[in-house]
């Protein structure tokens, strides 16, 4: 099963390489139409997507970067995971402050991302995360036939059609989420 936006590996139907997926994103599988996304084993020192791209001949421009903000308003924090292609960034101190309604944004603490992902650092992914929060993709994303995306884990990568990222529990596209 090669899929391009994955390069030079060869990849599977994700239910099949269980030991590539963090916990959450295995279970979050048995929802969705699991046969539609792919995985791949990766070097985990490769995980972090130039290191990842340039070494499996990957599409920089297909790959997707799913990262967790926190904001703060009147001594609440909340949470919402954010995925946009590696060639943009996340708007967090205009787009997402302004949606989050909060006084304040800024990527989460790494250990409180991956304590309330049960997921690894660059490895983060918008399949299995809380149920609670939001998820908010570009358009670039959404709208993508498929994008390379963590696994939960740094050993691997999945090949997701973004239509099935946009609908994920809790996904909204937000037109002006990437800069």
């Amino acid at each position: 099963m090669n899929h391009p936006v994955l390069g030079t590996l060869t990849a599977v139907p994700a239910p099949a390489r269980p030991d590539l997926l963090a916990e959450p994103v295995a279970v979050a599988l048995a929802g969705l139409d699991a046969g539609r996304i792919a995985v791949a084993e990766i070097d985990p020192d490769l995980a972090d997507t130039a290191a990842f791209c340039a070494a499996y001949s990957s599409p920089v421009e297909r790959a997707a970067n799913c990262v967790v903000v926190a904001g703060r308003r009147g001594g609440e924090t909340r949470y919402v995971a954010c995925v946009v292609l590696a060639t943009t960034r996340v708007d967090v101190n205009g787009a997402v402050k302004r949606r989050l309604d909060v006084r304040k944004a800024s990527f989460a603490p790494m250990d409180d991302a991956v304590a309330l992902t049960g997921m690894a650092y660059g490895g983060i992914t918008p399949i299995g995360l809380p149920a609670d929060w939001p998820l908010w993709l570009s358009p670039g994303v959404a709208g993508a036939d498929a994008v390379v995306v963590g696994s939960g884990t740094r050993a691997g990568k999945l090949a997701v059609p973004g239509d099935l990222l946009a609908s994920l529990p809790g996904a909204e596209v937000v037109p002006d989420l990437a800069r």
